[in-house]
């Protein structure tokens, strides 16, 4: 899909990142955001992301200037081919844009939404038809981490979820269908298995929450940054595969998932976990761990770059 002209609906960390991305990728930029400080924060967010993008190199074709701003949200998608949405998660705010964008749209244009919470169903509701749209999640931050879950369904245009996949293929992203409507999609909800059961080893006393998060980043996220589990334990078999694996392993497994916890986010909980994050820091402040997170994914990127498949 060759689009040249892109529109960003919504500047905040997701939608600040998309718009670096494109811009990156060789692609102008519209940005909507009715807050006053957006073209301020959404220009120090593209300066401060251009050089890692560059270091990836992403910046081949493109300029951070090819951007422009807008208030009203019709201006900002005329003539745009892809349109990425990333407004607040509440339906009455995206309701309300996507009726007043849909009759400016071009002919053709595709408009994703980045919403992690919402439905693909739920958000169709503020369309008169819904043939443009699609879910198109990303991972955050978006310039960064190539994940995007595409999603349309039978209120979706002809190829349009096809079309949308092969637009971000072509700006470097790693695409994935999702193909049937679940709260959370799919990489949502691996997360939240993993944070539960995370969360459940602190509460029941096994180990701290710095030293369940080290056993992550230092064990099996290591290997999942290169395959995912299911490829990883049919390479654990051998020359048996997944079958050799499942035969000797499928009552331990059963064993240990009858034994996993189901902790709920309550007050208490929510005060362990803070406690427990802040001790794992040991000091280190938002901004510092961000930038040595954007470091480390960047550097794994780069590394891992030769050997995909895809």
């Amino acid at each position: 899909m060759d689009v040249t002209h892109t529109a960003c609906l919504g500047a905040g960390v997701i939608g600040a990142s998309w718009a670096a991305l494109f811009l990156a990728a060789g692609r102008s930029v519209a940005v909507y955001d009715p807050a006053a400080d957006a073209e301020s924060a959404t220009r120090d967010y593209v300066q401060n992301a251009w050089p890692t993008l560059t270091e990836l190199g992403l910046t081949e074709h493109g300029t951070p200037d090819a951007i422009t701003f807008h208030s009203d949200p019709v201006k900002a998608v005329k003539g745009a081919g892809f349109i990425q949405e990333s407004v607040p998660e509440r339906l009455m705010i995206k309701h309300a844009l996507f009726a007043q964008i849909e009759p400016a749209l071009t002919p053709g244009a595709i408009v994703a939404s980045s919403a992690s919470g919402l439905t693909l169903g739920q958000m169709q509701g503020g369309w008169n038809n819904p043939a443009p749209f699609v879910l198109g999640h990303p991972f955050n931050p978006p310039h960064l981490v190539p994940l995007v879950e595409v999603m349309g369904n039978e209120r979706t245009g002809p190829g349009v979820a096809d079309r949308a996949a092969q637009f971000y293929d072509a700006i470097g992203k790693v695409t994935i269908r999702v193909n049937r409507e679940v709260p959370g999609h799919v990489a949502n909800r691996l997360q939240a298995a993993v944070w539960r059961e995370a969360i459940h080893l602190t509460q029941s006393g096994v180990a701290s929450i710095g030293d369940v998060d080290k056993a992550m980043w230092a064990g099996p996220g290591l290997r999942w940054a290169a395959m995912g589990p299911t490829a990883l334990f049919s390479l654990g078999a051998g020359a048996g595969g997944m079958q050799a694996f499942c035969d000797h392993f499928k009552d331990t497994f059963n064993g240990w998932w009858d034994d996993l916890g189901q902790p709920v986010l309550d007050d208490d909980t929510i005060a362990m976990i803070v406690q427990g994050a802040a001790d794992a820091a040991m000091g280190e402040d938002q901004a510092d761990m961000a930038a040595r997170r954007d470091a480390m994914i960047t550097a794994m990127t780069k590394a891992l770059r030769p050997y995909r498949k895809a």
